[in-house]
């Protein structure tokens, strides 16, 4: 069987890491269609927009999408594509494994956690009001009359939305992977102690959910306390399952904690449809210099691989990533022992042990 995926390369290194990937993918013998279109930053001249119809098209088609970094700019311009496509394809749950591989610098060792986060809601519903416009002075007094309490004028503002039903699947989706994946225990991570109409909405659904999982062990933590004892004792930790915002900020932590996002994979999930990404930034910078790290993308790819049920072909390319870089001689300068190679160069390296 030939798997047909949409192929984004993404911008500034996108392409590079995306050539990597496949060339480590095709290795495994799996046959793979690889559909390429683009999206970002790079084709807003050519179609007026950084998400071209097509992209969300031939997702739409083959189910199944993995893409390259792609550039958000900072307080001005387009919101996230990232964001855009998950909201699009309604992918609602974001997977981000956190995993420790020797030869991977991080003060941090035996780290094993997943963060399943929220895509839908929360406040990157984009639901924001700019100060000093019409509709947000308009937001302010009718916010103001409904609460009564008081929002200082020439404030912009945004809105949090959680909701029973996506509090729940998301929730029972975490629940699922633990089950399919031999994780022991759930820890729901909200701020219900101060938000307590909506995170307190969502550690209800939370509570209610692990009924029916009781197998699984289900605990919840406040989310700057979770923050802490991710620092002091991790191991007492499995699958955490949060909102949109906590689970944005809380993935990256983990991904520091394993070296940081050039190793660190991503998985947006909805019902039958599945898009996985490299969650590092696009780096302009290093853009064509045959320089930068492919891991994250690689194995991004090897989560792909599992969700395609291609189980012992993503085993295979787990240990040849991790026995590269613990060898580190035929690893980007981040990872390098001594001579550093390039990024291509490190994923031959990597597909000449399949």
């Amino acid at each position: 069987m030939t798997y047909r995926v949409t192929l984004i390369p993404g911008d500034g290194i996108g392409p590079e890491v995306a050539k990597a990937m496949t060339t480590v993918l095709d290795a495994t013998g799996i046959p793979f269609e690889w559909i390429p279109v683009d999206a970002g930053v790079d084709v807003i001249e050519k179609y007026g927009t950084p998400l071209p119809p097509q992209v969300l098209e031939s997702i739409r088609e083959t189910k199944l999408a993995i893409k390259g970094p792609i550039g958000t700019p900072v307080g001005t311009g387009f919101r996230s594509v990232n964001v855009a496509i998950r909201k699009e394809l309604d992918l609602y749950a974001n997977l981000r494994p956190a995993k420790s591989m020797i030869g991977v610098k991080s003060p941090f060792q035996n780290i094993d956690l997943v963060v399943v986060r929220e895509n839908t809601e929360d406040l990157y519903a984009g639901i924001e009001f700019e100060r000093g416009s019409a509709e947000a002075a308009q937001a302010r007094e009718q916010m103001m009359q409904l609460s009564g309490k008081p929002i200082r004028e020439g404030s912009a503002i945004g809105i949090k939305p959680i909701s029973d039903f996506g509090s729940r699947r998301i929730v029972q989706f975490a629940f699922d992977y633990a089950q399919q994946n031999g994780r022991k225990k759930v820890t729901a991570v909200h701020k219900a102690n101060i938000m307590k109409f909506t995170d307190g909405l969502f550690l209800e659904v939370a509570r209610d959910v692990s009924k029916d999982y009781p197998d699984i062990e289900f605990e919840d933590r406040i989310v700057d306390n979770m923050c802490m004892q991710l620092m002091q004792k991790p191991e007492l930790y499995d699958v955490l399952v949060l909102t949109n915002l906590y689970g944005d900020i809380i993935s990256d932590l983990c991904a520091g904690m394993i070296g940081g996002l050039g190793v660190a994979p991503g998985a947006n999930i909805g019902d039958g449809m599945a898009v996985f990404e490299a969650i590092h930034g696009s780096a302009p910078k290093y853009a064509g210099q045959n320089k930068v790290n492919p891991v994250a993308l690689i194995l991004s790819g090897v989560m792909m691989l599992r969700y395609l049920g291609e189980r012992e072909a993503a085993e295979k390319v787990e240990a040849a990533v991790q026995t590269v870089i613990a060898e580190g001689k035929r690893v980007t300068y981040d990872l390098a022992k001594g001579d550093p190679v390039g990024t291509q160069q490190m994923a031959e390296a990597i597909a000449e042990r399949l």
